[in-house]
């Protein structure tokens, strides 16, 4: 799986924004500005801007401007999986060549690999869906995900 910068930031972004709320208490949120973000995550600042207005047009994040003015979450971080953060920035998960793996027609002895390349999506979905932006920002992430990540051949 490859992830673009673009999508590193914005899950980065959402995870500064679900610990700033965290940090306010249960129900109360403050706005972040895009510098604050873009500080503590080290992300070039004009480059979140476009992250941001993506992730805004995409119902992750709402912005208000002014003095008062900034990001934060639309949805408590619990019910924003890193599936739809990804899939709000790049689109569907898997592509082979930019079509999606139940387009594509192989023949003859390649024909399996259709099947393949559906079971990798589903592989992705099934650990993207299931982990959300609160689990990355508390550092508490579902036993399914620790299990995997704690395997050394993971690492390599």
């Amino acid at each position: 799986m490859r992830l673009s910068a673009r999508v590193d930031y914005a899950l980065r972004a959402v995870a500064e924004l679900a610990s700033v709320t965290a940090e306010a208490g249960p129900g109360r949120s403050r706005p972040v500005t895009a510098d604050q973000i873009a500080r503590a995550q080290e992300i070039p600042p004009k480059f979140l801007e476009s992250i941001l207005l993506q992730l805004r047009r995409g119902g992750i994040v709402q912005a208000q401007r002014g003095p008062e003015g900034g990001y934060w979450l639309a949805r408590p971080a619990g019910e924003i999986s890193l599936a739809e953060v990804i899939r709000v920035i790049d689109g569907p998960l898997a592509h082979v060549r930019g079509q999606r793996p139940e387009e594509l027609g192989y023949h003859g002895a390649a024909r399996a690999l259709q099947e393949v390349w559906i079971a990798l999506r589903a592989s992705e979905r099934e650990i993207l869906e299931l982990v959300t932006v609160a689990d990355v920002a508390g550092g508490t992430l579902p036993g399914r995900v620790v299990e995997l990540a704690a395997d050394p051949r993971a690492w390599t």
